[in-house]
């Protein structure tokens, strides 16, 4: 209740000024009233009211405010009329024009109350030796109000650039948290086509396969629904599992493990279950790496052989090899298929993402056919990170 209330009264300038001068008016009255006819005449009332009813507006339009009491004290001096307690008005223009318009302004307005008070000195009667110190303690009192309403104005340009500082950094956060969920999202696309391009291109063999021997061999075509089938559940769980991540306080258990090297074995006896010619090799010792090297190394062969089931024709084989060799691994997958004659309908995304894994770790990957035929795909990932 209490914000929305400072809310409203915000936004009312006038009804919070006018509340503000209201205590000023306390010791208007019994002055006027008290002081017998000298003091209670109208025109004594009408510099009063004329001196106070424009602060309503002092912070709406302080200059003008100001320039209206300003003129008013300035007809008070002419016409005698003695220092009233309204006259308190000058003091807060100076620190309204101060503190809320440019440091110009408010120099201005000091000055303007310099002036009135040596006018006043001047005018209204004085011991002599009283003149000196009436004089010097009104100047301090100027100096005084306009030295607070600098204060505040210096404040206040603070505060609003620490607001402004907090809005604008809160917006590049807000910016690096979109980038990096648009860089997680393009991870996880990536994903998704090494998933859905390897197990759906096996699938659409296998159901190839099954839609040939469905009618001459009965056991070949159950063993391609099988691997249909397993293939399947598969891609089913690492869809789910990547996908999971991109959910909002969805409880979606235990997610299986990121496959690596270990699981090459397992993808080499899935394609050739699929038919597909596959051979592996190892040169050197396998070196430790991190789960996100071997995810990578095994996308790499995943979506090379992948291409080669798509692109490659009709009996055609692979070759893996990895080769360890001091602070690196290379990925070499090589086919005999149709190479440089394979059809390529541009809508691809497995080689830029093959060479985006291998970015990421500071590798490189060269596609190419190779001549005479075939296609030669060879990556190299360090194996750990750069000292």
């Amino acid at each position: 209740m209490a914000p929305r209330f400072w809310e409203w009264l915000r936004g009312r300038k006038p009804l919070v000024d006018a509340f503000l001068v209201a205590p000023v008016l306390v010791l208007v009255f019994p002055v006027l009233l008290g002081n017998g006819p000298d003091l209670s005449g109208n025109r004594y009332v009408a510099v009063t009211a004329a001196l106070l009813v424009p602060m309503v507006l002092r912070r709406t339009f302080p200059r003008t405010v100001f320039a209206v009491v300003a003129a008013v004290s300035f007809v008070q001096w002419a016409l005698h009329i003695p220092v009233l307690p309204a006259n308190i008005a000058i003091l807060m223009g100076i620190y309204t024009v101060t503190a809320g318009c440019a440091f110009r302004w408010g120099v201005a307005t000091a000055l303007i109350g310099e002036l009135g008070t040596l006018m006043a000195t001047l005018r209204y009667p004085v011991d002599a030796n009283d003149r000196k110190f009436t004089f010097l303690a009104m100047t301090a009192v100027v100096a005084g109000v306009w030295i607070l309403g600098l204060h505040m104005r210096t404040r206040r340009a603070y505060l609003r650039s620490v607001e402004e500082r907090a809005e604008r950094l809160e917006r590049e956060r807000d910016a690096e948290v979109q980038m990096a969920m648009a860089a997680e999202r393009g991870r996880i696309a990536r994903e998704l086509h090494d998933v859905i391009a390897h197990n759906v291109s096996v699938i659409v063999v296998q159901a190839d396969g099954a839609s040939y021997a469905i009618n001459t061999d009965v056991v070949r075509a159950r063993q391609a629904l099988e691997t249909i089938s397993s293939t399947g559940r598969l891609a089913l769980g690492e869809m789910r599992r990547l996908l999971g991540v991109l959910r909002e306080d969805d409880d979606a258990g235990e997610y299986a493990p990121q496959p690596g090297v270990a699981q090459l074995d397992d993808l080499v006896e899935q394609l050739r279950a699929s038919g597909l010619s596959v051979t592996m090799g190892v040169d050197g010792s396998p070196a430790a790496m991190s789960e996100g090297r071997q995810l990578t190394v095994f996308r790499i062969v995943q979506e090379a052989l992948t291409n080669t089931l798509k692109h490659g024709g009709l009996r055609v084989s692979a070759h893996v090899r990895l080769c360890y060799a001091g602070d690196t691994v290379e990925i070499r997958v090589v086919d005999d298929g149709r190479g440089a004659a394979a059809v390529n309908d541009g809508r691809g995304h497995g080689l830029v993402g093959m060479r985006e894994r291998a970015a990421v770790y500071g590798g490189s990957v060269r596609a190419a056919p190779r001549p005479g035929g075939g296609f030669e795909v060879v990556a190299r990932i360090p194996v750990r990170e750069a000292a």
